[in-house]
């Protein structure tokens, strides 16, 4: 266990850590797709589920909305 001292200094270099509201270059390109709602759906459920196979309806919605904005051929993807 940390002395308190120790601890209020961590707490307060945390709290000191400026906070990044911006997107970065990941986030920018999942905004571009136009699914990055459906993303952050279907990552969350992985996050929680810690199995793919229990994600199987966000991952379908995520596949129609990546076919419905045309990101197959934006990517030069396939669907196999």
């Amino acid at each position: 266990m940390l002395p308190r001292r120790e601890k209020a200094e961590k707490i307060t270099a945390a709290e000191a850590a400026p906070v990044d509201d911006e997107p970065d270059d990941w986030d920018k390109r999942i905004i571009d797709t136009g699914c990055s709602a459906e993303n952050e759906t279907l990552r969350m459920c992985f996050v929680d589920k810690k199995d793919w196979r229990l994600c199987k309806a966000e991952m379908a919605a995520f596949r129609k909305c990546w076919d419905a904005h045309g990101n197959i051929a934006r990517t030069g993807q396939r669907n196999v």
